[in-house]
């Protein structure tokens, strides 16, 4: 198999700065919308990259839940992950989007949602997935899928005459952007990158990148 030999040539699109919203957070909101037209499949997967104990970045595709400020996801706070942002509160993000031939990295700060925001999204998640977050230890070592079979039917006797409740370990973060850079796939490798920078003043800087 010839890996080096697999090529795409991009051609669908081109991006000029003068075109861009001078809010990064509006131009995503723009590119998610063409996205969703564009019936891309999986839209809201994300690479989430956090900073391991060991020094050595990790990466791991999340599922982004809401926009404002930043851009949240819901994950279990003693996971892997959870614990690399307890350490160190900052991460980046990565979206793909093929069938535009877009790429956004986002990089900045982390922090945890509000309990109430936390509590509206996981009321609003399926049964199962409820039962789910609190049947798995999650990131850690496991005998079986036996044990997680065994601890599922305990949760679900548990709530059985009750309403599920959000685990205290398991809740949403979000992610303050102060850096964003968009990407546009263009013909012979030449493409079009635009990244913005927070300045102190909280205004946003626009600049055209080298492909």
């Amino acid at each position: 198999m010839n890996i080096s030999a697999i090529r795409q040539e991009y051609s669908l699109k081109s991006m000029n700065i003068n075109d861009l919203s001078p809010n990064p957070l509006s131009q995503f909101d723009q590119w998610f919308k063409e996205a969703l037209d564009a019936k891309v499949i999986e839209i809201n997967a994300m690479t989430l990259s956090t900073l391991g104990e060991d020094g050595i970045p990790n990466g791991r595709i999340v599922l982004l839940k809401e926009v404002d400020t930043g851009f949240v996801f819901f994950t279990n706070y003693q996971s892997q992950k959870g614990r690399e942002l307890e350490k160190n509160p900052f991460g980046s993000l990565t979206f793909f989007w093929p069938e535009l031939e877009r790429q956004v990295r986002i990089k900045g700060n982390i922090d945890k949602v509000s309990e109430k925001l936390s509590d509206e999204y996981f009321l609003s998640r399926p049964i199962g997935s409820q039962i789910g977050a609190w049947t798995s230890p999650q990131s850690t070592k496991i005998n079986s899928r036996e044990e997680l079979h065994s601890r599922q039917k305990e949760i679900e006797k548990k709530f059985e005459n009750s309403p599920i409740t959000r685990p205290p370990h398991w809740g949403g973060y979000r992610l303050t952007p102060n850096y964003m850079e968009f990407w546009q796939g263009r013909p012979s490798r030449l493409h079009d990158r635009v990244c913005y920078e927070l300045q102190e003043n909280g205004d946003w800087e626009l600049s055209i990148l080298a492909p």
